[in-house]
């Protein structure tokens, strides 16, 4: 459990105590991180349901309706949360409600508020909640039931790609072609968000941002001398971590809030007066949410499952796995870990599918997917930690059975929404530009790739998003399905860049994948020809309690493609030796580096000093 350290015989009780403040520090450590994760997965929740619920039936909601809602998805979240990062993928990434839900829940939403009147012929149509234990009441819950089946039905489409290895197949075929523009237009896409935000008060925001800039970049080396963690064995003191940096998101957005909270206290208006704004309320939800109220499925009603929440279920599915599979190659090269085995891929898919379903039952409008701030903001702090993030999947559970805590999160400012999405998306770009080193970016071929996908992924959505009647094939599901696809950047610039990058002629080198691996050889070596396979499986592989019930069970379909092959299953069984009994060299149990260690190769060392090693479980 923790690293194997045997104790030495005679050794006096102060080494005891030592093991037992680094166990403590290590734990504050990841409490902390893990706050800092809830703050960026708080913002972005909260984005998702103002963007959203203008879009439903003009009905008011019930007063307590919004902090349930979000104490709903929170819950969700948080069971998803633990189901990947122990199940799943095994990265360490926070599960929230992506862009790519909101975006064909709006379509599908605005698309029943007009048809609470009238339909494409002029014809009135009834909205009547179906369900006669219906509590909020009206063409809303009618609205959110048939949204939440739309959830329900992407819950099964990605059980289903995640079990039949499509996933797993897709990221084979996915080179620097394709995950750099797919990765850049993952971050682009958030920008009108972060500008609407932003522009509540863009003094808050700057504020935040260049707080964010100072810790992260100018301060990135400051150590404080009060954060010195002791070492396991003789009692003497490790360098402090540069603790500006680690928490370069949680220090500006706690400071930011408390500045905007004085000023309020103050009397001193500092919110913007725009009425566009003033559509974004949240209307009285905490004083009225109960304290405690764990949260079952049905309680809503049950989700609708029509043909219209079939088809936006289906776009659903599909965006949000290609938002999936960008976040763990961006969350894997943040954290410079090997590249990423399609069974962990897959793995990761099904967990995800499963907080959809449970997201859906429980009534709420959007499923679970990894989430790309949080995961960028782990690259901006450089701590990435899976026990921080299986802590702050705790805490969302705390806050889902409490909605009148939950609605505490609705007093977060709005500029402070939009300031997080700009330093946390920017990441996503730049990380994405990076893959273009390892392709030949002066080619012809693709220089046109890489344009001709950006440039529609932008222009495609934009053209709908003005006159979505452009769009008419007779058959309101299927409008909505391409609709749904088209309006998500995401789609159109992994299919683009994916179907051109396998069907226009190019070279190995040319189109980067001779290249693409010199990372993983400089960090494993040439004199170890399975390291990298091996690290993989120790980073990616299920824990050791379950990886004994799986070998006669993985064998068959379709079980087959949610674990290791021959190969990888003995390079398994060597590289996971040292997991039930002592650490492998260099790697601790918590979030701090073991002292002593032996030697490392260069880019591993330097790995290791930039952040915690992330794949350990306390």
């Amino acid at each position: 459990m923790n690293g194997g350290h045997r104790g030495v015989p005679g050794a006096g009780s102060s080494m005891l105590t030592s093991c037992s403040l680094q166990k403590m520090c290590s734990w504050m450590l990841s409490f902390c991180l893990a706050l800092q994760h809830l703050a960026v997965q708080a913002s972005l929740l909260c984005i998702f349901y103002l963007l959203l619920l203008p879009t439903l039936p003009e009905e008011q909601p019930r007063a307590q309706a919004t902090s349930e809602l979000l104490a709903r998805s929170l819950f969700a979240c948080g069971i998803s949360t633990v189901l990947q990062t122990t199940l799943g993928s095994r990265l360490p990434l926070v599960q929230i409600p992506s862009f790519e839900y909101l975006v064909p829940a709006m379509v599908l939403s605005s698309h029943l508020s007009l048809g609470a009147s009238t339909d494409r012929n002029g014809t009135a149509v009834a909205s009547v909640c179906p369900a006669p234990h219906c509590t909020v009441g009206g063409s809303w819950a009618a609205s959110l039931q048939e949204v939440s089946g739309a959830v329900l039905v992407s819950g099964l489409v990605q059980l289903v790609l995640g079990v039949s290895g499509m996933c797993g197949w897709a990221t084979r075929h996915c080179g620097p072609m394709v995950l750099a523009p797919s990765l850049s237009i993952i971050g682009l896409s958030a920008y009108k968000e972060a500008a609407f935000f932003c522009s509540t008060n863009w003094g808050v925001a700057l504020l935040l941002m260049l707080l964010a800039v100072i810790f992260s970049q100018h301060l990135g080396s400051c150590r404080l001398p009060f954060c010195a963690w002791p070492q396991a064995q003789g009692g003497s003191m490790e360098p402090s971590i540069p603790t500006l940096r680690t928490f370069s998101v949680l220090l500006p957005f706690a400071a930011v809030c408390i500045v905007c909270a004085i000023l309020s206290h103050l009397h001193i208006p500092w919110k913007s007066l725009d009425l566009a704004m003033a559509q974004l309320s949240w209307a009285n939800s905490t004083f009225h949410a109960p304290w405690l109220h764990i949260p079952y499925a049905g309680e809503w009603g049950w989700p609708l499952l029509t043909p219209r929440a079939l088809a936006v279920g289906i776009a659903m599915a599909i965006s949000c796995s290609m938002n999936s599979v960008g976040c763990y190659v961006l969350c894997g090269r943040l954290l410079r870990a090997p590249r990423l085995p399609p069974h962990a891929c897959n793995r990761g898919l099904c967990m995800e599918g499963l907080g959809s379903l449970l997201a859906g039952l429980l009534g709420t409008p959007g499923g679970t997917a990894a989430s790309i701030a949080n995961a960028c903001t782990t690259g901006l702090t450089q701590a990435g930690s899976r026990p921080s993030v299986q802590v702050s999947a705790l805490v969302c559970m705390v806050l889902g059975m409490s909605p009148r805590l939950a609605g505490l999160l609705t007093h977060i400012p709005l500029a402070v929404h939009g300031a997080v999405l700009c330093v946390a998306y920017a990441v996503a770009v730049g990380t994405g530009i990076s893959y273009f080193q390892y392709a030949d970016i002066d080619s012809g071929r693709n220089i046109f790739i890489v344009g001709f996908t950006m440039f529609m992924a932008l222009l495609v959505p934009r053209w709908f998003g003005m006159a979505p009647a452009h769009l008419a094939t007779g058959w309101v599901p299927l409008d909505l399905l391409f609709l749904s696809l088209l309006m998500v950047p995401v789609f159109l610039t992994g299919f683009l860049s994916f179907f051109l990058e396998n069907t226009v002629s190019g070279t190995l080198e040319e189109r980067g994948l001779l290249s693409e691996l010199a990372p993983q050889k400089a960090r494993t070596g040439d004199c170890h020809p399975h390291g990298e396979r091996g690290e993989a499986s120790q980073m990616y592989g299920l824990p050791a309690g379950l990886r004994r019930l799986l070998p006669s069970s993985c064998k068959a379909f379709p079980c087959c493609f949610l674990c290791p092959g021959g190969e990888e299953e003995e390079e398994e069984e060597g590289s996971h030796a040292t997991e039930e009994g002592t650490a492998a060299p260099g790697e601790g149990t918590h979030l701090l580096p073991k002292p002593g260690s032996g030697e490392l190769q260069p880019a591993r060392r330097l790995s290791e000093m930039e952040m915690p090693a992330w794949h350990t479980v306390a």
